[in-house]
């Protein structure tokens, strides 16, 4: 395994012993928590020992609290009496409770008591599967959600392997001002995605979360899809019908941190602050005031594990993208790590117990589903981190190029793009470690939050607000509309082996998201989604819309994505940047205000090029300086292949050969 990355990228060499050891803990790990002869799929089942569960003679409820002194259930079906249903305590700290079969009806709340050191602590059951919160009390309690076995027709379904993902928040998906559903995400937006041409939704705040405003980053139940959007079945019958019509779903999986919150989430679910979480000051998450996992803990393995898999099969979602991998993979979280020297991978910072369970987990993942897609947000980097596990990597399928939109929003605030450096710029763009494959964008959701601003926005500030009139024309829209096609056109076709948007920054969706809070007078204003100001042909996010939808069906037929890049002039002083990728080639003039009559456009060979699309075509809201023709590059003196073009101020022009 060691020789197999060492080979791969022979910079690493020198940590050869650092990588041997991470192996070894992996292989350690596994022999621990295996049978001989058991897989992880096989490992992974603690959701159909846990939980609360129909038998063929009753219900059955188990959980597992090693430092509780007792356990009772109580709920609904029992008047609430908190101690008419004691749990009898098993081996290893397990507590079980057996119910008639008419005990427990669907819809019926229900939670459990923890007695520990003299207290009597009130629970929602670690598994459970559907948690509700009380319209009046406000509060949060279990809910037996007992349906009919889902009738998914997704059988033949299969994830495309070159990824356009639309990174989607179903709540605020809708533009009324409310909370959305799964069901109107499913009718209204869906259709809008397909229709884009993006083949994979990655769906934030799935995971039960107390605290909407934390974007679902703060989750309180891991086995429950958030019931503010709807029941289980809901999310199901959504996952259905984008499989229908050829779209992957992943799942934004938060395994890196969990809600403080005791009585609604797993936090000193036993009464301790170790059952699932390291103990003291370890255990805490200081910036983001949430809690660490023990990932050296077996059953805190079985645990999220199990969960991995639980979403896959009782959901079909077809991967996961692992929120805050960073923070997993180092005890200073990477907020006190530079990561500019490679030193500072393999060194007493890093935790081999989580780099170990993000192995298992991707291991395990395509056990279930060898066809599963992962993806890390990882902002360090790791060695590895997008490499098989069997050749000594961590087992991702791709990271999010999370440095792309850092530098792009630098830019944007703090370089007039007249200054713009393209050596750096394509360099970010370009830069992977050997054989690891990333996910590039020009902005996620991340970048929009309160207190930033979407590109777009950024670039026009208040003249948003009455410049985006297709009649209106200034220097300040002009340039806005034009970087915001060439960003996401150079982003899309050198960033990465995908590509990701948030939902609306498509067509430039305008200011900030912001949930309801007591600070903005619990408002929904900034958290929706305006899909009106895109469908509205007399203003200019209907040109930018067409573009996007234009530019990813062209980066499909000349497979952008899953070609190799190469240089073929880069010119600072000029802005001028030529690049063939796919089956593309593509001409881009940064400069802010010359205009070049018969450039010199160098390409591999000679022949006739054709101009497929142009950021400056009048259907995208340009100027139309571009004409559609064919161009014969023919031999230069200097024994290369070119061909004189017009090439006007911030403008990007794609082509194909003519064969």
């Amino acid at each position: 395994m060691i020789q197999k990355i060492t080979s791969i990228d022979p910079n690493l060499q020198p940590f050869a012993e650092d990588l041997q050891l991470r192996m070894d803990k992996y292989v350690q790990t596994k022999n621990m928590l295996l049978q001989p002869g058991q897989t992880l799929c096989d490992f992974a089942n603690a959701h159909r020992y846990f939980g609360i569960h129909r038998t063929s003679d009753g219900w059955i409820y188990r959980e597992w609290a090693p430092a509780a002194d007792a356990m009772y259930f109580m709920g609904d079906f029992n008047y609430w009496d908190r101690r008419s249903c004691p749990m009898t305590r098993l081996d290893n700290g397990v507590f079980e409770i057996k119910l008639p079969a008419d005990a427990l009806q669907n819809g019926q709340k229900v939670s459990a008591i923890v007695l520990h050191n003299g207290q009597e602590l009130e629970r929602i059951p670690a598994y459970a599967n559907y948690v509700v919160q009380d319209p009046v009390s406000y509060q949060w309690n279990a809910a037996i959600f007992d349906a009919p076995e889902f009738p998914w027709t997704d059988g033949s379904f299969k994830p495309q392997k070159n990824l356009f993902i639309y990174e989607c928040h179903i709540g605020m998906a809708q533009e009324d001002g409310k909370v959305g559903s799964y069901d109107e995400f499913r009718r209204n937006n869906l259709k809008r995605i397909k229709d884009l041409g993006y083949n994979t939704i990655q769906i934030m705040a799935v995971m039960e979360h107390p605290y909407y405003a934390s974007f679902g980053y703060q989750v309180a139940n891991f086995y429950a899809p958030s019931s503010k959007f709807g029941t289980p079945d809901d999310l199901k019958t959504l996952i259905n019908a984008s499989h229908a019509i050829g779209i992957t779903v992943l799942l934004d999986v938060v395994h890196s941190h969990a809600a403080p919150n005791s009585r609604e989430g797993i936090n000193q679910f036993d009464g301790s602050d170790h059952q699932y979480f390291h103990a003291g000051a370890k255990g805490n998450h200081n910036a983001w005031g949430t809690k660490c996992f023990n990932y050296g803990k077996p059953e805190v393995l079985h645990f999220l594990l199990s969960n991995l898999k639980y979403w896959q099969e009782e959901f079909h979602f077809d991967g996961f993208r692992f929120d805050g991998v960073t923070s997993m993979l180092y005890h200073d979280h990477g907020l006190g790590t530079a990561f500019g020297d490679p030193r500072s991978y393999f060194s007493m910072n890093t935790d081999l117990e989580a780099v170990t369970y993000l192995q298992l987990a991707n291991e395990l993942v395509r056990q279930v589903n060898p066809d599963a897609i992962t993806i890390a947000e990882d902002t360090s980097a790791l060695p590895g981190l997008s490499l098989p596990v069997e050749d000594g990597g961590l087992g991702f399928d791709y990271r999010l190029a999370m440095g792309e939109p850092d530098m792009w929003i630098r830019l944007l605030k703090e370089v007039p793009d007249e200054h713009w450096d393209l050596n750096n710029i394509y360099y970010e763009l370009t830069i992977r470690r050997p054989r690891e494959r990333v996910i590039g964008y020009v902005e996620s959701h991340d970048q929009a939050l309160v207190g930033d601003k979407t590109a777009m926005f950024r670039m026009c500030d208040q003249e948003m607000y009455w410049g985006m009139d297709k009649s209106y024309r200034s220097l300040t829209m002009d340039r806005a509309m034009a970087l915001h096609k060439m960003l996401r056109l150079l982003t899309m076709s050198l960033g990465g082996e995908g590509y990701l948007t948030f939902m609306g920054n498509e067509f430039g969706h305008p200011e900030w998201i912001d949930f309801p809070r007591e600070g903005n007078g619990w408002s929904y204003h900034y958290c929706r989604r305006q899909w009106s100001l895109a469908d509205n042909q007399n203003l200019k996010y209907a040109f930018l819309n067409d573009f996007e939808k234009d530019m990813v069906a062209m980066a499909k037929k000349q497979k952008v994505l899953s070609g190799s890049d190469r240089q073929l002039l880069l010119h600072q002083d000029d802005k001028v940047m030529v690049y063939k990728k796919g089956g593309a080639l593509f001409a881009f003039n940064f400069h802010h205000s010359n205009s070049y009559d018969g450039y010199l456009v160098r390409v591999p060979t000679g022949g006739k090029y054709q101009v497929i699309m142009s950021t400056d075509d009048y259907c995208y809201g340009g100027d139309g300086r571009i004409w559609h023709e064919c161009y014969t590059a023919t031999r230069q003196s200097d024994g290369t292949y070119g061909f004189q073009i017009y090439l006007p101020c911030r403008t990007a022009v794609v082509f194909r050969k003519v064969k």
